[in-house]
């Protein structure tokens, strides 16, 4: 019998859709997945459209949580809270019967017995309450300090300040004739008229109470839910219906496809009108192109910029475009595009490796000299402190004069005033991201005809060689007089999650940190084969010892590292450091292994139910490894414009490309068992090699990876067919 699944439609009434008559993408969907975390912040049951302004959860704990404490109007930035909030009664309220699509939410509330939906605009919402009996009502507050106003036929106005000066400007109205009684940042509407139901619109604005309102003209002027509803879910068809997968199981396309629905969370596209407010000079600007916010780069710069330069090129550098005026507006590249400002969250230059990364695929529609500048400012000029920024401290000179960023010893007093007591010093990570985000940069210094900055650059890329410790086979923190701090352990890697050395995992994961000169980094291991024992070393290692030698529990483990979850030995699957792991087997030549390794980590930790991620997705980043990773292939190094294939999850994946070409993985065989590559063509032509080339991807065709049960020893084996990275390459030369 044919698998049927239960659909909530907009009129309010539940359909059957049978899978073997074919269902569009989105209905794959289910919010729902990895709506309880592990250790980590959940995912959320997020409806919008894809990449909107307004965005909209129900603000509980996580799933697990029998009541609602309230419905926000938008949630200005991911994961974030709320700005706004409607009720049909004071809350918290306990519910039940609650249907997620990403184009449509609807929820039974026991108390006041009405059920309310919601359904969104690109800067607008509109929410349904029906009441089982008796008029119904909505109660309106502000989240933050702010107020709301009664206007005129049945409208409200309201303004909000979230995060310093952000301002959320509020203007909706009601569908009937409402007694509005004003409180204390509270608005309380009662309908006038018989009937059970009452509609609420609304439009949100970052520069007035007049845009929010042209917002809603502009978008929802019709008091038409289900036509709502069904335009927001032609949108999701869309956007979803770019990449087409036949075969696996049903588990498996939810899975591939709410991670895809995930990836058009952010960035958020912020323009009005033509118009912007930016949160990085507090001005309100003209655009000719939109300005989007909302990117937590360490986390997506890995794989979901990469998906974005490949589904929508165009997007991916309006937001680049969009980074480089916040330079313009602050004089400094910011790490994280919040939509009130820049966040100093997390350690690196990432901007760097996003926009080498564009500009080796081809992508020219951003001022890469201007980006160049302001990253380069970024690490010759400012700081390398973790969750910091703004000019350099006494350490970034020891930095720039010893070639490593320098640690304390276990029980040393911090001597930096500007050190997060929190975050520490994260020594070694600072060092290793630096230096791969620094030959990022020297490849688009060599671009731009700047030969003195790529040397200097290049020369900065090689620090990651000061802390690998040979004699003991792992990166090794340094005091800032050179000598290696003792006692240290790669497994424990100091204080709370290891940000004494490390950022959020250990000295296992970071081993592999080494992007821009795996060739280098595999040479001080001892060669090829013997990185690949200790790569095996990694998956199977334990968690450590404690004091008296005996194993490191599980608890005690997670306690220290609360951010690396998703455990397979001292492999943590649910933090981004871990992502292009698995990869490597394929530059050490035996890619077998990666085949194994990348369907085992798939099949246990990404599951089509509340416990569904691993670990924090972050809006999108860990969501785009697993679209990536199910697809067959992964981009290991961004500004390598290259892909390293892996195994498929699917008989066939097609990716519809801007210019109207598709490119096509197919996998004949493909089944649980056979996980291994036997013989892999493009376009029929035979490849020895287990990647290929931006450029191959964008002009279309079809990749073909005969699949098996037994491991081929030999496919993509020879040193010639190995992947390309090594401090001397230069990735012009692969387009």
């Amino acid at each position: 019998m044919d698998k049927v699944r239960v659909g909530w439609l907009a009129a309010g009434v539940f359909v059957m859709s049978n899978m073997a008559q074919g269902m569009a993408n989105v209905d794959e969907v289910d919010p729902t997945i990895g709506n309880v975390a592990w250790l980590l912040k959940p995912t959320r049951p997020t409806v919008h459209l894809p990449n909107s302004m307004v965005r909209f959860h129900p603000y509980r704990e996580d799933a697990r949580a029998d009541q609602i404490d309230y419905f926000p109007l938008t949630m200005c930035s991911h994961r974030q809270g709320g700005s706004f909030s409607i009720m049909p009664a004071e809350g918290p309220l306990t519910y039940d019967r609650e249907n997620v699509t990403p184009y449509h939410y609807s929820v039974w509330l026991e108390e006041p017995a009405a059920t309310l939906e919601f359904t969104p605009g690109e800067r607008c919402g509109f929410f349904r309450v029906t009441a089982q009996a008796g008029s119904p009502r909505l109660l309106l507050s502000t989240r933050n300090a702010g107020e709301l106003k009664a206007g005129e036929r049945n409208s409200f106005s309201g303004v909000e300040t979230w995060r310093g000066e952000t301002k959320v400007y509020l203007f909706g109205e009601f569908d009937v004739p409402v007694a509005m009684v004003l409180g204390d940042g509270t608005l309380a509407a009662a309908s006038e008229r018989a009937g059970n139901r009452l509609l609420c619109r609304y439009g949100i604005s970052y520069i007035s109470v007049e845009q929010a309102e042209k917002n809603l003209r502009n978008e929802l002027n019709e008091w038409n839910f289900d036509g709502q509803v069904v335009a927001a879910r032609q949108r999701w068809e869309q956007a979803l219906g770019l990449i087409q997968a036949k075969g696996g199981t049903a588990a498996q396309r939810r899975v591939f496809f709410t991670a895809l629905y995930r990836c058009h969370e952010r960035m958020v596209d912020i323009t009005e009108d033509g118009r912007y407010w930016s949160g990085y000079d507090n001005q309100v600007h003209q655009a000719d192109r939109p300005f989007y916010v909302d990117n937590w780069l360490w986390d997506t710069y890995l794989a979901m910029e990469p998906l974005r330069m490949i589904l929508d090129p165009v997007m991916a550098q309006d937001c680049i475009a969009s980074y480089i005026r916040m330079y313009e507006q602050t004089g400094w590249m910011p790490k994280f595009s919040n939509v009130a400002g820049p966040g100093d969250t997390m350690t690196g230059n990432h901007t760097a490796s996003w926009m080498a990364d564009a500009w080796f695929k081809g992508l020219r529609n951003f001022d890469m000299e201007k980006g160049y500048l302001g990253n380069r400012k970024n690490t010759l000029e400012g700081t390398l402190l973790p969750w910091c920024h703004g000019p350099r401290t006494r350490l970034d000179e020891i930095h720039a004069e010893k070639g490593f960023f320098p640690a304390l010893h276990p029980g040393e007093k911090e001597t930096e005033a500007r050190v997060n007591p929190f975050e520490k010093r994260q020594a070694v990570a600072v060092t290793l991201e630096y230096a791969y985000d620094d030959w990022n940069l020297a490849q688009t210094a060599r671009v731009l005809g700047r030969d003195a900055d790529a040397e200097i650059l290049l020369k900065r890329a090689e620090n990651y060689r000061n802390v690998y410790r040979a004699e003991k086979g792992f990166m090794w923190p340094r005091d800032e007089n050179g000598a290696w701090i003792e006692p240290f352990d790669p497994a424990s890697s100091g204080g709370q999650g290891g940000r004494d050395y490390f950022t959020e995992n250990n000295g296992y994961m970071f081993n592999w940190h080494v992007r821009h000169d795996f060739a280098g980094l595999f040479e001080r291991m001892g060669g090829r084969a013997a990185a690949e024992q200790k790569l095996d070393g990694l998956f199977r290692a334990g968690l450590g010892a404690l004091d008296d030698g005996t194993p490191v529990p599980a608890y005690i483990f997670s306690r220290q590292f609360p951010d690396s979850t998703g455990m397979v030995g001292q492999f943590s699957m649910g933090n981004e450091p871990g992502f292009h792991i698995p990869y490597l087997y394929n530059y050490l030549g035996a890619p077998w292994k990666a085949q194994k390794r990348i369907r085992m980590l798939l099949d246990t930790w990404f599951m089509d139910n509340v416990f569904g991620i691993p670990g924090d997705e972050d809006g999108g980043g860990m969501s785009a490894w697993v679209v990536f990773s199910m697809m067959g292939f992964y981009p290991v190094v961004p500004g390598v414009p290259i892909y390293a294939i892996g195994c498929p999850s699917f008989d066939e994946v097609s990716l519809a490309l801007p210019d109207g070409r598709r490119f096509t993985v197919e996998a004949p065989g493909n089944s649980p068992e056979n996980k291994y590559i036997q013989r892999v063509s493009l376009n029929g032509e035979p490849l020895n090699r287990l990647w290929f080339r931006h450029s191959e991807l964008m002009a279309g065709g079809t990749l073909t990876l005969q699949m098996g049960d037994s491991p081929n020893r030999t496919l993509g084996t020879r040193p010639a067919d190995l992947p390309p990275s090594s401090m001397d390459l230069n990735p012009a030369t692969l387009r």
